[in-house]
Order: C-alpha cells, then sequence, then structure tokens
C-alpha cells in the first residue's frame, strides 16, 4: 500500500528550464489526497520557491527543501518537522573555495532564505526571480545571520569539472551532490534522511513511499523508497540502479 509519494521537481516534474508545473499534477494531488495518499514535492529548492510552484496546492503538502536539510509539513507556512544544521566554519571556508574558483558562485542557504555575495550580474536574477527564491546578498558569508542548512556552488558552464575538483575536497565533510545542470550542492542531510524524518513524523513507513528522480542527488530517497521510478531521461550511469522507470509521473500516478 502506497501512502506517501516523494518525487523530485527538476528534470522529473518539469523539464530543465520549466517553469510550471503541468496542471494534471495538481489534480492528481487532490484525487490522492481523497484516498489518504500525501504527495511530497521533494527539491533541492527552497521552501518558498517550492510553495510558489505548487501554489493550488501549497497548504495541503509537506515540502522536502534543500535536499532534505529542511522539512515543512502542510499548512500555511507549515510546521518544521526536521532540519539539518551544517557547521558553520566549515560551510564557509568551503564558500571561500568556491569563489576561489573563476567563474563559480556560491549560494548558502538557511531554512527559508538565499544568502549571496554575487560576483558576477546573473546570478541575484536567477536565483530571485527565476527560481523565485526569498534571497538577501550580503557583502561577506561571514553575515549570514542563521543556521547554515546548504551550500551550493552555481557552475554556469555544467558541473562536471567542477565536480571532480571540489567533492573529494570536501566530500568527507558533507554530501555533495549533483542538483541539476549547473548546481553542485553541498549538505549534511540528503533527501534520503529528509524522507526518513518525513515518514517518522506522518508515521509513514519507508515501505508504503513511491518516489520518482531523475539525478544523483534522488539516489537516497529512491534507494530508501518502497517504489522507487527513475525518469527514462535520467542520468545514464543510474540507469543500472533502478531498473523501474517512467517517462512522466502523472501517468504513474493515475494508476493509484
Amino acid at each position: 500500500m502506497i501512502r506517501l509519494i516523494a518525487s523530485d521537481i527538476d528534470g522529473t516534474l518539469l523539464p530543465y528550464g520549466g517553469t510550471d508545473i503541468p496542471e494534471e499534477i495538481f489534480h492528481e494531488i487532490l484525487r490522492l489526497e481523497e484516498k489518504g495518499i500525501l504527495f511530497c514535492p521533494a527539491s533541492g529548492r527552497q521552501y518558498t520557491s517550492l510553495r510558489g510552484l505548487f501554489a493550488p496546492v501549497a497548504d495541503r503538502v509537506p515540502f522536502l527543501c534543500e535536499n532534505g536539510a529542511v522539512v515543512y509539513g502542510p499548512g500555511a507556512p507549515g510546521p518544521v518537522l526536521g532540519k539539518t544544521v551544517m557547521d558553520r566554519e566549515g560551510c564557509l571556508a568551503l564558500c571561500r573555495d568556491i569563489m576561489s574558483i573563476p567563474g563559480l558562485e556560491a549560494l548558502v542557504s538557511g531554512a527559508d532564505t538565499s544568502y549571496l555575495c554575487p560576483r558576477y550580474g546573473e546570478i541575484v536574477p536567477l536565483v530571485r526571480d527565476y527560481v523565485g527564491n526569498n534571497t538577501v546578498v550580503l557583502d561577506r558569508f561571514e553575515e549570514v545571520p542563521e543556521d547554515i542548512v546548504k551550500v551550493s556552488a552555481y557552475c554556469p558552464t555544467g558541473t562536471a569539472e567542477m565536480e571532480a575538483a571540489l567533492a573529494p575536497r570536501w566530500g568527507g565533510t558533507f554530501h555533495a551532490a549533483v542538483a541539476g545542470e549547473v548546481w553542485l550542492d553541498f549538505t549534511l542531510a540528503d533527501k534520503g534522511t529528509g524522507l526518513e524524518k518525513l515518514c517518522a513524523a506522518l508515521g509513514v513507513e519507508l515501505d508504503e513511499v513511491m518516489a520518482f528522480g531523475d539525478n544523483f542527488n534522488d539516489i537516497s530517497m529512491l534507494e530508501r523508497a518502497g517504489r522507487p521510478y527513475l525518469m527514462e531521461n535520467a542520468v545514464p550511469a543510474l540507469k543500472a540502479r533502478f531498473p523501474v522507470r517512467c517517462e512522466r509521473v502523472a501517468d504513474v500516478l493515475r494508476t493509484l
């Protein structure tokens, strides 16, 4: 029996670069709610951004945000069901490392705020206007006024080279995961630990979870879910690990 559905957004519910969740997803969320099945967006995105994307149902669903570092229950706003805080000095050192590489930007995430110290012009409108995050610009990352839950490297030319440069240096301290075409995320949590916290709060067993994902930052969630689906457009390296695949999330939801 499925009681909870956790779905990645970018590359899964949305094509990369997409901005609007298909209306049929909202219809399925409400239909499944009537059957006692809860839907949870699970993303590297921030709470504010996710609520905007899911505005028609934002008060009715939980949200697994910042790659699992912050989990919110349903509501307006929903209660924080879990938060995994990173070591502050380690985060600041990581930011300095990211900012030492030409072309990269660092983004520091609090529970519901993105903090930027921009070096180039595009990062602020990208995060604030396109992604839709609650965004604050600082002179120095040392000025971040709250607990840090995620540090991200914005890699406009792609993540492959930067993952090879940064992940070996920081992978022993934080979880490093590619989170799309241009983002490399560092957290203490991951989507799997976020899913565990959500299930514990809701009284749902992991084998009662269906999950959808397409990229490396979805692996831990797909591994824990009782019924994982990998998208057909997923990173090829993941296809041997997750043999059950689909082209559209809505097609699978309609079978429940």
